[in-house]
Formats: C-alpha cells, structure tokens, sequence
C-alpha cells in the first residue's frame, strides 16, 4: 500500500485555472491578442486599473526563504515548497483568496526584499511565511514601506491575532478583562514578539518575557534591538531569573519556544491559569500536566482540545484587506480580526473550546468582515 500522505502530495497540490471561455477564435481574440491590447494600454495609462481587470486584487505572494518551516527548522527553499504550496490552497479553500508560493533561494536580507519588491506589481498583498528570526523582523519592515500594498508575516501576526482570540474567549469564560491579568510569553522569536505586541495593544495588565537565556529586563547583557525594545516595553515591576520567576502568580503562560516548561513552574501560577502550549509537535509541557495547574488549556495541536491554529486568521485578514484595497494591515484591523474570531464560538464557550475549529466555515468570512471595517 502506498503512502496516502505521499499520494496526495504528488503533482503538488496547487494548479491554475482559466475564468473566461477559449474555446473559439472569437474567445482567443479577445481573452488574447489582439483584444487584451486594449486592456493593456488603459492599464499603462492609469495603473489603478489593474485592480480591476487582472487578477491582481485577488492573489497573494506566499513567500518564503525557507529557514523556519513548521517546526522544522531551516529546510531550504524547496523541501518548504509542500508547505507553501498547502497555504496557497488554504488562502483559495477558506477566503476565495488566490496565492502563489514563492520559495527564495536566498537568505539575505536584501535580497529577499529586492526580489519581492521586484515581483510586486504581480500581487494584491506579500504573505511572508517561515523566514527565522531575528532576519523576518527586518525583511517586513524593509518591505511594508517599500511597499503599498498589504505585507503580513504570518508566523508573527496570524499567530498573535489567534491567540489574542483564544486568549479573550478564556478570559470571557472566567469573568476576567485582559487588564486584569499578568501574562508570560516564553519564547522571544517571530511568534513571540509579535504575540507580546498585540497583548500590549490589547491593554494586558503586564507581561513578562523569557528567552532561551531567561527573563528580558532593562540591564541584561547582549540584548539584541528587538528585545532590547520589549524590556523597556515589558516587564514593569522588573522580575529577573528563569521561566520559574516569569510564572511565580502569573495568570497566564503563552508557550511559543520548543523548549520545556518543568511542572513546577507552573504549580507556581496564580489561580484560575491560562495555559497555552503551543510548540508543535511537541508541546512545551503535555496538556495533561498542565491540566493539573491551569483551568483552561489550548495547544497548536489538532488531537487535542483549544487548537490555536493560524488558518482561523490568515485567510480571513487578507479577504479582508484585499476588499478594503487596504495599504497596510494595522493593529486596529488584528484586533479586529481576534474579536471576530472570539465571537465565532458564542454560546459554546467552554473550557475546552475557547476558539472556533479550524474547519469552521463561519471564520474566515466574519474575520473578512470586521478587518474591511477597520480598514
């Protein structure tokens, strides 16, 4: 018997489809030459057409370099190509959104905005996807002003505006605002920067933030730029130590590291704790355990209960957006987007499904909304 996950990859999972008739000449004169003359010419004359009479206004750029696949590492551009292709049928699947992947042999960061500026003129938004740390902080921000149309790093943002979602349908459950409580983040890359961000401009009462070295606090030796931003931005009663002193009756553990959170620390957090473990495959304690000290816990995983899956956002955000001809996509439109997303659970809010299920078909819509109005 062959492998089925295999059978379905083969080919790819991707293909292109004609929207107008070429079945005769009359169809190929003006689908082609020497009709679409015409059309080109109007376009050189004002630009602004091309959102009407390309496809330009409906498709995305997934674009990677391939360094940080899933939770694979830094596989290279082809061997990230299934995962690309996946997330360009997922934008089509969800939001009626067209995507191409685009894989980068590259890792350069002038490169990489060099080649996506340059295919730019192609595309209605920039999709980045799996570019490692701290190099993806720098290529979205190069490309969102070189740009004018939406760049949304999906690893960072998708991640942020889902747990942002989770986060509220908890605290909902429990009678709780998010300036009541205190929360770690464990892990200081892509995700976790970008998840400290958003539950800032969501008005968490205060968060602290660990790396693979421990607590970021003003002081600390050999902090890059980015995280010498998130101590002055974090942290405001100045803890030091480990994941331990992060949690010591904190409310809330935001696990976005691979690495290990010991059971002990999380004997230390508050009452009614929020437990959101969510390196994949592994979680950065087993939701089992973590049950034994938190009232609520979600993972990234589908086999278990709360999954904090990026396809409730994405898809969504950038419907949205494309609707809005929107320039950018600001933290008004995530938050947003994170409310829609709460509110798509109702009156099933419980312990163990605190979000909407990836497969809901009602997300993508709502989010695509409630973006296009914040835009």
């Amino acid at each position: 018997m062959q492998d089925p996950i295999f059978l379905a990859h083969r080919g790819g999972k991707l293909r292109t489809a004609a929207t107008v008739p070429l079945d005769s000449r009359e169809d190929l004169s003006i689908a082609y030459t020497p009709g679409v003359a015409r059309v080109c010419e109007a376009i050189a004359d004002d630009a602004a057409l091309a959102r009407d009479y390309t496809w330009r206004s409906n498709l995305v750029a997934v674009v990677t370099d391939g360094t940080a696949v899933l939770g694979l590492g830094d596989i290279g551009p082809a061997a990230s190509l299934p995962v690309m292709e996946g997330k360009a049928a997922l934008f089509r699947q969800f939001a009626g959104v067209d995507a191409v992947p685009i894989c980068l042999d590259t890792t350069d960061p002038d490169a990489i905005v060099a080649a996506v500026t340059a295919i730019a003129p192609s595309f209605g938004g920039i999709n980045l996807e799996d570019i490692a740390a701290p190099r993806c902080f720098e290529v979205e921000s190069r490309l969102k002003a070189a740009l004018d149309i939406p760049v949304f790093h999906d690893d960072q943002h998708g991640t942020a505006v889902v747990v942002l979602a989770a986060l509220r349908g908890a605290l909902r459950l429990q009678g709780r605002e998010t300036g009541d409580v205190t929360a770690a983040v464990v892990g200081a890359g892509a995700a976790g920067v970008a998840i400290t961000e958003i539950l800032r401009f969501a008005g968490v009462g205060d968060i602290i933030v660990c790396d693979s070295t421990g607590i970021i606090h003003p002081g600390r030796e050999r902090l890059s730029p980015v995280k010498e931003e998130l101590a002055k931005a974090t942290n405001r009663f100045g803890r030091t130590g480990g994941v331990a002193e992060a949690l010591d009756g904190t409310d809330v553990l935001i696990g976005v590291s691979g690495g290990l959170v010991p059971e002990s620390a999380l004997a230390g957090m508050a009452d009614d704790a929020i437990v959101f473990a969510l390196a994949n495959p592994r979680p950065e304690v087993d939701p089992a355990v973590a049950a034994k000290h938190a009232a609520i816990v979600a993972t990234g995983r589908s086999d278990f209960p709360n999954q904090i899956n990026n396809v409730l956002a994405f898809p969504g955000i950038f419907r949205g957006a494309l609707d809005a001809d929107a320039k950018d996509i600001t933290e008004d439109m995530k938050l947003a987007a994170a409310e829609a997303i709460a509110d798509c659970v109702g009156d099933d809010l419980a312990a163990d499904h605190i979000v909407p299920s990836a497969l809901d078909p009602r997300v993508a819509p709502a989010v695509a909304a409630a973006v296009k109005a914040a835009a």
